[in-house]
């Protein structure tokens, strides 16, 4: 039996519409974890699963929490990679309906250690519209939206229309000519950037986990000037640099840890 979630959350504000209800099964904290929403085809080829794999096994060693559908193909794959316990699952049924039941069993693991959401009630059945939904709260969820596979006028593609409306950076992988031509097209038309290293880009946001719940660290991150810093955090800036967790350099503050 699912929960109804009694406070806001915050990302959901770049929604449309903030959901009326949100029932949840699992552990509500992943929602204040550094996040990242993939999302991809239902038939991936085995490159994309593979990569996909790759980025959310190692983006979930470095402390970031995968967000995605529970669908089939690229949603199971992201999920699975990323281990129950450091993953969300948004459904487009009722938390109760595990839909679809070919990933039941992954499901299961995710409401016992990570964390279920769907605006539906208990008992709902999915719809065309109701993954609309899901998709929307996926991509709101997440602080960039990663697809690693995606055809034209796909339901993926209909997650980038969200997060280009919700000024979310959005990552893809290259493909070649004639393969994901949905990705392919978003980088001809530069609304995407391609993530080439996998290493490369992980740091980047495995760097970001370590700040969390940090507002000094959160603030260095934007890189400041040493006059600003000190002004508004005079105390910090001298421990913080003692301490070796920040730099000084060309008038400027940078993260170390």
């Amino acid at each position: 039996m699912s929960d109804l979630l009694s406070v806001k959350v915050p990302a959901l504000e770049a929604m449309r519409k903030y959901p009326e209800t949100l029932y949840f099964e699992g552990n509500t904290a992943l929602l204040s974890r550094v996040k990242l929403s993939i999302v991809g085809s239902r038939r991936a080829d085995g490159y994309a699963r593979f990569i996909t794999s790759q980025l959310a096994s190692k983006l979930s060693h470095a402390g970031v929490c995968i967000v995605s559908g529970g669908a089939m193909g690229i949603d199971a794959t992201a999920h699975a990679a990323a281990g129950a316990a450091n993953t969300i699952a948004v459904l487009g049924s009722g938390i109760d309906v595990r839909y679809p039941a070919t990933n039941r069993a992954l499901l299961d693991s995710i409401a016992h250690e990570g964390l279920l959401l769907s605006p539906f009630n208990d008992g709902f059945q999915a719809t065309p519209w109701s993954f609309v939904v899901r998709n929307e709260i996926v991509v709101a969820l997440g602080d960039a939206l990663i697809v690693t596979q995606a055809d034209e006028n796909s339901g993926s593609m209909r997650s980038v229309e969200h997060a280009l409306r919700m000024g979310k950076k959005i990552y893809v992988l290259p493909h070649r000519i004639g393969e994901s031509e949905g990705t392919n097209r978003l980088l001809e038309e530069g609304r995407a950037e391609a993530i080439y290293d996998i290493d490369t880009f992980v740091a980047r946001y495995g760097e970001a986990t370590r700040c969390v719940g940090d507002p000094f660290l959160e603030y260095c991150r934007t890189g400041p000037t040493y006059e600003d810093a000190v002004r508004d955090y005079p105390q910090e800036v001298f421990r913080y640099e003692l301490e070796g967790k920040i730099a000084i350099t060309a008038g400027r503050i940078s993260v170390l840890v």
